[in-house]
């Protein structure tokens, strides 16, 4: 801890009393052991300023620090030479470690702090409280289009999510307020919902494009003509072209995703698979033997062999 108040505040010696107080909050907000629990660095410095902010605050002891009349643990110097000559003392089960009356107060006021009572150092500190973490899984459709799901917090209370349309598996959505109460005048935290999204059975989502794998037949394949297809609007009928192969893809303007930020929307790709029929009769088997032996090609010309 620093010898000196105003440098352990980072203010001058003749700052205001707003301005000791602003620098207090600031480092409060900052160092607080609840904001960052295991940082030795951080609770030194925030006990530090607790500290100084005590003596500061206070016009008397102010006046008197400043004309050396009390040190900066607030006590009249002659008093100091008790506290070194106690620490020093054989039975003292604390020597070896400095205790000044400043390290005492403070582990007194962390100790009170702990049970929920606190001192007045205590009630000048404002902190907001600390964020919760959840998780909620929706529907392919409503991270698509958006929705409104309840969840159901620990205590057994429950809070509407809006979910925004177009949010992404993993996503975090931000509820103010709905964490921690906060420290002294300080607001609640948040609540902190992470989105996993359920997959779907038809519909895989790359960005903000909609991919669907959709099945033909061997004459749609060959001959072309309209199909029904699957889209997150409800079912299109699509043209597919003759003599189209397995992969040839299909692009649908505007049946995709809506984009965030804006009012477009992403496309659908429809990649056109083509399946045979679960039996093979013998008329198809015929034709196809004619129409090879007067129509053979090699899909696979120019491949390494």
């Amino acid at each position: 801890m620093s010898d000196d108040p105003y440098s352990a505040l980072g203010v001058a010696k003749d700052a205001s009393d707003a301005e000791i107080k602003k620098a207090y909050r600031r480092i409060a907000k900052d160092c607080h052991p609840d904001l960052k629990p295991g940082d030795a660095e951080a609770e030194a410095k925030f006990k530090a300023a607790a500290a100084a902010y005590d003596l500061l605050k206070d016009p008397e002891k102010r006046g008197q620090y400043d004309r050396g009349e009390i040190d900066a643990s607030g006590q009249e110097r002659p008093q100091q030479q008790y506290y070194r000559d106690y620490a020093e003392a054989a039975g003292n089960p604390y020597r070896g470690r400095q205790a000044d009356p400043d390290d005492m107060s403070d582990i007194f006021a962390e100790f009170m702090r702990g049970r929920g009572g606190y001192g007045q150092r205590t009630q000048e500190f404002h902190a907001p409280g600390h964020n919760r973490a959840y998780s909620l899984q929706i529907s392919f459709l409503d991270a698509v289009f958006g929705a409104s799901q309840k969840l159901t917090l620990p205590d057994g209370d429950r809070i509407e999510v809006k979910i925004p349309a177009g949010i992404t598996d993993g996503q975090t959505i931000r509820l103010r307020g709905k964490g921690d109460p906060g420290f002294g005048e300080g607001p609640p935290g948040d609540a902190l919902v992470t989105v996993s999204v359920a997959k779907h059975p038809v519909f895989d989502r790359q960005g903000d494009d909609i991919h669907i794998t959709l099945p033909i037949t061997i004459d749609e394949a060959v001959l072309g003509g309209k199909v029904p297809a699957p889209t997150i609007d409800g079912g299109v009928n699509v043209s597919v072209p003759a003599g189209t192969s397995s992969g040839k893809t299909l692009r649908l303007r505007g049946k995709g995703v809506k984009k965030r930020g804006s009012t477009e929307r992403g496309d659908q790709l429809i990649e056109l698979t083509i399946t045979m029929p679960d039996q093979i009769d013998d008329e198809l088997k015929q034709f196809m033997e004619t129409w090879r032996d007067n129509h053979s090609y090699d899909p696979r010309k120019g491949m390494p062999s």
